[in-house]
C-alpha cells in the first residue's frame, strides 16, 4: 500500500484514506525524542483510530525499571501525533491510559475534520524533523525571559511545569547530582552493558539508538559542569566537539515538574517536553536532557521536594544557544504500525 509521507499537504475539503492518514501520523511521531534513541512505541490501527503503546521490548531494565522514561517517550510521541493529524486537517481527540487493565497502552487517537493548523501549530510541526538533542555545551548568549516565559505555558497546557534554577547555588548543587550520578553509573557493569547495546559502532547502519554523529568524541565542559552520558567511552567515536573553549556555559537549567508521580504523570510530561523541545527548535535555541540523576537513584531527585511550591522533577534541562551537529535516525513507520490492529508484540519478540 502507497502510504503518504513527508509534509502534509495543505488542507483541502477531501478526506484522507485512513490508511494514509495512520501512516503520515506514524511517520511523524516517529520522530519523537525517546531515552538513548529507543523508541518504545508501537501503533495499531482500528475502526476507532491509533491505538499508541509502549514497546516493553525497547524498555531499559536497568536504567528505567518502572519504565517511566518509556512512558516520557511515548508521550512526546502523542503529542508529535497530535500535531501530524493537525498539519492534516484533522482535529485529534486523545484518550490517556484509558484502559487500567492494559497498562501498556499508552493512548487512543481518533480524529475529525477541523479548522486549518494555527501559525503556531504550523511552525512546531515542520520543527519536527529538525529537532536535536544537544550534548555539551552552549554559547555565552543569554535566552531571553520572553522565550522561558513561553516555554513554562507550552509546558503548563500539559498540566506540567518548568522551573527555571535563577540561583546560583541551586545550579551548582544539582550539577553536583548530576556529575555524581554519571560517576555511579559509569561503575554500573549492567549500566553500562545497557548503554553500550544502545550505542552502535559508526556505519552499523542501526535506525535506532544513539549514532555516532549525535555526540561528542570527547567531552564538552560547561560551567558548572553538567556530564552527558558517556557514549564515546574512550573509542574515538562522535563528532570533534564543536568549542575548544574551556568551561562553555551550561545554559539555562530547569526541572520539568508534574503535581503528582504515576504512569498518567510520566505521558503528559513527555508531551510538555516535546513541546518545550520544538518550540526552543522554532527559537533557534537547544536543549540537553539530563536523565541520570533519575537512572541512579542518587540524591533524592526522584522524590517530591519539601517545598509545596515544586512538584516532583521528572527531567533536567538546560537550554541555550549553539550550533548543533549530526543528525537522527529512526526506524521506517512500517516497522511500527499495524493497519489491521491487534496487539504489540511480546518483550521475547525480536526487537
Amino acid at each position: 500500500m502507497d502510504i503518504r509521507q513527508g509534509p502534509a499537504p495543505v488542507v483541502s475539503g477531501s478526506e484522507w484514506p485512513t490508511a494514509d492518514l495512520a501512516g503520515y501520523v506514524v511517520g511523524e511521531a516517529v520522530w519523537a525524542p525517546s531515552i538513548h534513541n529507543t523508541q518504545p512505541w508501537w501503533y495499531a490501527l482500528d475502526s476507532a483510530g491509533l491505538r499508541l503503546y509502549a514497546d516493553p521490548r525497547r524498555q531499559l531494565p536497568v536504567a528505567d525499571p518502572a519504565g517511566r522514561e518509556m512512558l516520557i517517550s511515548c508521550g512526546a510521541a502523542l503529542l508529535t501525533a497530535r500535531l501530524a493529524l493537525r498539519a492534516a486537517g484533522y482535529e485529534p481527540r486523545a484518550e490517556v491510559l484509558p484502559d487500567p487493565a492494559r497498562p501498556l497502552l499508552v493512548a487512543r487517537l481518533s480524529w475529525h475534520r477541523g479548522a486549518a493548523q494555527a501559525g503556531y501549530e504550523r511552525r512546531l510541526s515542520a520543527a519536527v524533523r529538525q529537532r536535536r538533542t544537544h550534548r555539551g555545551g552552549f554559547s555565552s548568549l543569554p535566552v531571553s525571559p520572553d522565550l522561558l516565559a513561553l516555554l513554562q505555558k507550552a509546558a503548563a497546557r500539559h498540566g506540567a511545569a518548568l522551573r527555571v534554577i535563577t540561583d546560583e547555588g541551586a545550579r551548582c548543587a544539582l550539577a553536583e547530582v548530576v556529575q555524581v550520578s554519571e560517576r555511579a553509573l559509569e561503575l554500573d557493569r549492567a549500566y553500562v552493558r545497557e548503554l553500550a547495546a544502545w550505542t552502535p559502532a559508526p556505519g552499523r547502519g542501526r535506525a535506532d539508538g544513539v549514532p555516532a554523529t549525535a555526540y561528542p568524541a570527547r567531552a564538552e565542559r560547561t560551567c558548572p559542569h553538567f556530564p552527558s552520558p558517556d557514549f564515546a567511552r574512550g573509542r574515538g567515536w562522535g563528532h570533534q566537539p564543536l568549542s575548544t573553549a574551556a568551561g562553555r556555559s551550561a545554559g539555562v537549567v530547569c526541572l520539568l515538574e508534574t503535581s503528582s508521580d504515576g504512569p498518567r504523570d510520566w505521558v503528559n510530561a513527555g508531551q510538555a517536553l516535546q513541546r518545550i523541545l520544538l518550540t526552543c527548535t522554532t527559537e533557534g535555541v537547544a536543549a540537553a536532557l539530563h536523565s541520570q540523576p533519575y537512572e541512579a537513584d542518587w540524591g533524592g531527585m526522584s522524590r517530591r521536594p519539601q517545598s509545596d511550591r515544586s512538584g516532583w522533577p521528572q527531567l533536567l534541562l538546560r537550554i541555550g544557544t549553539t550550533v548543533q551537529a549530526g543528525g537522527g535516525v529512526r526506524h521506517a513507520r512500517e516497522r511500527v504500525l499495524s493497519l489491521a490492529g491487534g496487539e504489540p508484540p511480546g518483550r521475547g519478540a525480536d526487537a
